[in-house]
């Protein structure tokens, strides 16, 4: 979430716990946090010419047990609302988070290497262009692998006219890798594909305190006016959405380009998460559940022995 955001939905989460309200609760590929250590946590075919075996794909190096984890990205990896409003909770990320419940990426190294360390180094309201500087902090750690999950702030504008375009996205998450390339050139990144945000639009919109709460600015280019089924009103969410798979187009084309490196080929925009998955604070960002959703699926890719 971005820091302009939090006065508002401030005031409305103070009415609503004041008021003692309660809640009921497509496939496509499509500042820094503060740093915690994980101690004890985490032949040819019949007929015409004779043709030449198709030569068999290098094996991408890879470590399904990498003694350390740095997570970059947003608000998701910070765990943002998903244990008190308007408050990140990082021992609840997917990543590098501590609790049994979400069983983070780094959990499940850690019931192999006791000593796994890890580091959050996401940050709330972060878009692409602060992913470099990111990476110069995990530098730092030396980390045998980073995580990244970034890309919903540069969607979530004001109007779709002002998302980041896809070549900046690009150029930024390419820079990024880069960089990590270069100095850490052992690393492995691990690199998770943006949520649907139309898909949050469809399940969220059926809370009326969730409504509420998007009215206060939560990525205005795609809940603005939540309950208008107008052409423009379609064509704007469609136009969001078609900008999502274009960034995860670029993450997953960057990606290949570096031998370690794993994409999850769209696996998390596919995910069809339910409103079970979403904080009751802002029915935006994952709860606690929706944490251990995006641990179990990006824990699948890191850990698998071969991607294709």
């Amino acid at each position: 979430m971005r820091p302009l955001l939090r006065r508002g939905l401030a005031l409305t989460v103070g009415a609503v716990l004041l008021g003692g309200c309660t809640v009921s609760g497509p496939s496509s590929d499509g500042g820094r946090g503060t740093p915690s250590a994980h101690t004890s946590h985490s032949a040819s075919g019949g007929g015409g010419s004779p043709q030449a075996a198709p030569r068999p794909s290098p094996t991408r190096p890879w470590n399904v047990r990498p003694p350390s984890v740095a997570s970059l990205g947003d608000s998701i990896t910070r765990g943002f609302d998903a244990c008190s409003p308007l408050s990140d909770c990082p021992e609840v990320s997917w990543s590098t988070g501590t609790r049994d419940k979400v069983d983070s990426v780094a959990e499940r190294l850690t019931a192999a290497v006791p000593a796994t360390r890890s580091w959050n180094l996401a940050r709330s309201g972060a878009l692409v262009a602060d992913l470099p500087a990111q990476a110069e902090a995990a530098a730092a750690h030396r980390p045998a692998m980073v995580t990244v999950l970034i890309g919903a702030n540069d969607a979530c504008a004001a109007t779709p006219d002002d998302m980041t375009p896809v070549a900046d996205f690009r150029a930024d998450f390419g820079r990024t890798m880069a960089y990590l390339h270069r100095t850490l050139p052992h690393t492995q990144v691990l690199v998770s594909s943006i949520p649907d945000l139309k898909r949050l639009w469809s399940v969220g919109r059926r809370n009326v305190l969730g409504k509420q709460v998007w009215k206060l600015g939560l990525c205005p280019s795609m809940l603005r006016d939540a309950d208008a089924h107008s052409a423009a009103a379609e064509q704007r969410r469609d136009t969001v959405r078609d900008r999502v798979i274009a960034y995860n187009t670029a993450l997953g084309q960057v990606c290949r380009q570096y031998e370690r490196c794993r994409y999850d080929g769209g696996a998390v925009f596919d995910y069809r998460f339910g409103t079970d998955d979403l904080s009751h604070w802002d029915w935006f960002h994952p709860n606690e559940r929706g944490q251990a959703q995006l641990a179990r699926i990006l824990a699948a890719v890191a850990f698998a022995k071969t991607v294709p």
